[in-house]
């Protein structure tokens, strides 16, 4: 198995999220959206973000305006319409479900073995009241 892949994998799974999280904060330039995830350590080429700006839009989860730039030529500045408002409230409570069952594997929650047929219930416990299982589909 290949480490790279697998982190590839990963990256990919929470890419659209990030991006989105950074347009709903306001308009955004692409080469801004560049930026900041470059600050995150989340780098992205513009080949990666242009064609998946463009897959949102026509999802019409996007919409962009075009603003006179004074070097060069107009700009596209993207922002969330109302669906995709939507779509990423999903994305979060998604985000926040599997990030904090993650976080409860990887932190050992209820460690040890079982006998067979026995039931843990030491991670629902941990919960927060309401929070609902994280489920992966394959």
């Amino acid at each position: 198995m290949n480490i790279e892949n697998t982190q590839s994998q990963m990256k990919k799974g929470v890419l659209e999220f990030c991006i989105l999280s950074i347009i709903r904060r306001g308009e955004a330039y692409p080469s801004d959206i560049i930026e900041e995830m470059k600050k995150a350590d989340l780098h992205i080429l513009e080949g990666t973000l242009y064609p998946l700006l463009t897959r949102l839009k026509n999802a019409d989860l996007l919409s962009y305006r075009w603003v006179e730039s004074q070097s060069g030529p107009p700009r596209k500045y993207f922002s969330l319409t109302d669906k995709g408002l939507s779509f990423y409230a999903e994305l979060e409570a998604t985000w926040r479900g599997m990030s904090s069952a993650v976080e409860r594997v990887i932190n050992a929650e209820g460690q040890g073995t079982r006998d067979e047929g026995q039931e843990n219930t030491e991670g629902r416990e941990k919960r927060e009241e309401g929070e609902q299982p994280f489920t992966v589909d394959s």
